[in-house]
């Protein structure tokens, strides 16, 4: 590098084509002595040999490494690099002073994984405070989030019907459908609610709300599930991205519909049954 004030220069110093391919020649290059005490050959301080070797050396933080790349296609990564992982450990011999790292999309994936585990018991923890805050007692607030597990369940059957692997778009989509999963059962335990303090009994209050909620409930899941079916259903350019988040979407709203029509009823009626029959 030669330097220039404050600018710098790579300077690149080769012999010709025909003294580099001769290794006589390359023995016989003269190399200076200190203080000008005279020349002596190459040969004199180095042993030359011709060796494959690679055409180009890449580093790291200053270490040399070599880069072996892969496409990963219709399985999870994570699933991916365990295999890989342990067939390198069963299989493979690494030399003294070498070791394997893993990049790409599967690092992305770990830093991806490592935020989730933060944010999404943080985003449960908000719905169930705001669920608490709407409906000022624990117990109304568990019935409208046990719509989440039941979403969740629904997301995952989706992945597996359609073949889609985990990843961070699908981890995206299940965030996402932690609230869009309470919208339903959060409307109809309201309207519940509502009638029992008009002075309806409480079988008659489950029934009326069940019937008159019915219809918004579907068209609400229609609506949303229409909404992210594009999506689903993508196969042009960022289909990778969408796909996964839309079907986690869409499977977790079906199921968390079936629960706000049929299970959520049944639900409040043993916890609001329960509590009237208890003595005092």
């Amino acid at each position: 590098t030669l330097f220039q004030g404050d600018r710098r220069f790579d300077i690149v110093v080769r012999l010709p084509e025909r003294l580099r391919a001769d290794l006589e020649q390359l023995k016989r290059l003269p190399l200076a002595l200190p203080a000008g005490a005279g020349f002596i050959p190459l040969a004199e301080v180095a042993t030359l040999d011709l060796a494959p070797g690679p055409n180009q050396i890449s580093r790291e933080d200053g270490k040399r490494r070599v880069v072996v790349s892969a496409n990963v296609r219709g399985r999870d990564i994570g699933y991916f690099v365990a295999q890989a992982q342990e067939s390198i450990r069963d299989e493979v011999k690494v030399p003294a002073g070498y070791w394997t790292g893993w990049g790409g999309q599967f690092e992305q994936l770990q830093s991806a994984t490592r935020r989730l585990q933060l944010v999404l018991p943080l985003a449960l923890g908000l719905v169930f405070l705001l669920l608490f805050a709407v409906f000022g007692n624990v117990r109304d607030g568990l019935l409208v989030f046990s719509g989440i597990p039941f979403a969740l369940s629904g997301g995952i059957l989706a992945l597996c019907l359609r073949d889609i692997p985990m990843s961070i778009s699908a981890a995206v989509g299940f965030i996402a459908l932690s609230g869009v999963a309470v919208l339903n059962g959060l409307v109809m335990l309201a309207f519940i609610r509502q009638l029992r303090q008009e002075g309806r009994g409480l079988d008659e209050a489950i029934a009326e709300g069940a019937e008159t909620r019915l219809r918004p409930v579907l068209m609400t899941a229609l609506v949303a599930s229409l909404g992210f079916l594009p999506m689903a259903l993508a196969s042009g350019t960022g289909a990778e991205v969408q796909r996964p988040l839309a079907s986690v979407v869409i499977g977790g709203i079906l199921s968390s519909t079936a629960l706000t029509l049929l299970v959520l009823p049944l639900l409040y009626r043993l916890a609001h049954g329960a509590r009237r029959r208890t003595p005092g």
